[in-house]
């Protein structure tokens, strides 16, 4: 019997259930799909494209060193499926379980649905630490995340490949993409993820956890990670490990020299447990992606001032703080975390745009666009939880915490060069700049009115019960994949 393992998001021979199971069970197909309706999706860019792309090649290039070929196709997964099942005979399809978008959920759906009507096995294996199936308490969650981090990472195989032709992948052209802008971009293959994590670990890591907040030190100091966590090119568990490993021998230095390397450490294992976290709330709930959980705000921004929409898209608002960050993600297709939320707040607050609207802007612009981590963070800062606190960000304070010299505001918004000191910050009231428009609304007021709207909803004791039940959410089941 032919075993065919599907990659989707796990480009990678180590660490890998999937591939693990099938070479202990007879030939193996690699099989990696282009899916052309995927790509046409509004949270889908050319550069995802790209990153995912060549990781798919530099898995190519690794099966090959150990003797066989991917097998690539493009088009509806069903219909290779049936292809491949036609030219091929009976086979078992291996596939890691994925938590993606709306889409893919749908599409995974529809491949179970085919395969019981034309009597192939599928058989789903887990990632990383996201379950499906019985319901798991918050604390019973964090035990299984813990024990699995624990094992040892899965060593490559021995793998019996089955005869599979050269891999050939379609162009960004030939789907109909185009540059989007993409100016820097890290590099898809998995021998600079894990220079990536060596360089964090070891070099650039100490001062993540007091550099993590700025735009400007966040770019060395965070791990620069998420892409290869998304890709699927490293596994969260080997890098939770040689973090672990890291702390290990941190911890034999003198106290005096621990500091600020065993904090940062800390908080960056911390945030792996969120990543997976977050995830498993997507998971458990689909609709997070397109409905808030707390349905009395499901109506609360009716639609978006589509002007308002694409000045926040083009980094035109008039805020340079704002602006400099929508122009520096899309030039480099990453942002650190706070620059995020702060986006997110001014798009939902400030602009009152929907957060389903702003967030596939910011979607589709972030390289390392991981659905589970996104949608939950887009409403959770959009204040339509009902439960978390609502953080409405200053952008003009931001700037001045973030970028006191303005030299990031000067660097990405050069139509304000000339403006000296902290009048960068503030240009309408030193009578602005040419090319450069003015303030797209008034923070203060903006602020104001949306306090009030999220506030008069979250009174009424409909929502606080409610309330009650989103934070039933902590019990994370997977019960609806």
């Amino acid at each position: 019997m032919l075993h065919i393992v599907w990659f989707k998001r796990d480009l990678r021979l180590h660490d890998h259930a999937a591939l693990t199971a099938a070479a202990g069970l007879g030939p193996v197909l690699p099989l990696y799909v282009v899916e052309p309706d995927y790509w046409t999706l509004p949270d889908t860019s050319h550069r995802q494209f790209t990153f995912q792309t060549g990781s798919a090649r530099d898995l190519a290039d690794h099966i090959a060193a150990t003797g066989g070929q991917l097998h690539v196709e493009t088009g509806d997964m069903l219909a290779v499926l049936s292809r491949l099942r036609a030219d091929l005979g009976p086979f078992t399809l291996h596939a890691h379980e994925e938590t993606g978008n709306r889409w893919t959920h749908l599409r995974d759906n529809r491949v179970r649905g085919w395969a019981r009507r034309a009597g192939v096995t599928v058989r789903e294996y887990q990632n990383f630490g996201v379950w499906r199936g019985p319901t798991l308490n918050r604390d019973k969650w964090a035990l299984g995340w813990d024990r699995m981090m624990g094992q040892v990472p899965l060593p490559v195989p021995r793998i019996n490949w089955a005869a599979a032709a050269a891999p050939h992948f379609p162009t960004a052209s030939d789907l109909g993409l185009r540059p989007d802008g993409l100016q820097t971009a890290q590099h898809p293959t998995r021998a600079a993820g894990l220079q990536t994590l060596h360089s964090f670990l070891y070099d650039r890591g100490a001062p993540y956890r007091s550099a993590m907040s700025s735009p400007i030190e966040g770019e060395a100091a965070c791990s620069r990670l998420s892409t290869y966590l998304s890709s699927g090119l490293l596994s969260v568990r080997e890098v939770y490990q040689a973090a672990q490993t890291r702390q290990g021998d941190i911890a034999t230095w003198a106290p005096r020299d621990r500091d600020p390397w065993a904090g940062s450490i800390r908080s960056f294992l911390a945030r792996l447990h969120r990543h997976c976290h977050f995830i498993q709330k997507l998971e458990a709930e689909p609709a997070l992606e397109y409905r808030p959980a707390h349905k009395a705000y499901e109506h609360l921004r009716h639609g978006s001032d589509a002007d308002r929409l694409q000045a926040f898209e083009d980094g035109q608002t008039g805020y340079p703080f704002v602006d400099a960050c929508i122009r520096y993600c899309r030039a480099t297709g990453w942002l650190n975390f706070r620059m995020r939320a702060m986006l997110m707040s001014f798009a939902t607050y400030d602009l009152w745009l929907r957060w389903q609207d702003a967030g596939l802007v910011l979607g589709r612009w972030f390289t390392d666009y991981e659905p589970g981590i996104h949608w939950s963070q887009c409403q959770m800062q959009a204040g339509e939880t009902g439960i978390n606190t609502i953080r409405i960000y200053n952008p003009v304070k931001q700037g001045l915490d973030q970028d006191p010299t303005g030299v990031f505001i000067r660097t990405w918004v050069p139509e304000l060069g000339h403006l000296p000191g902290k009048s960068v910050h503030e240009p309408w009231k030193y009578g602005g700049a040419a090319g450069y428009p003015g303030p797209i609304v008034d923070h203060a007021d903006a602020s104001k009115q949306a306090r009030d709207r999220i506030w008069a909803i979250r009174q009424t004791n409909s929502a606080r019960t409610e309330a009650g039940a989103v934070y039933g959410l902590g019990v994370l089941h997977g019960r609806h994949r």
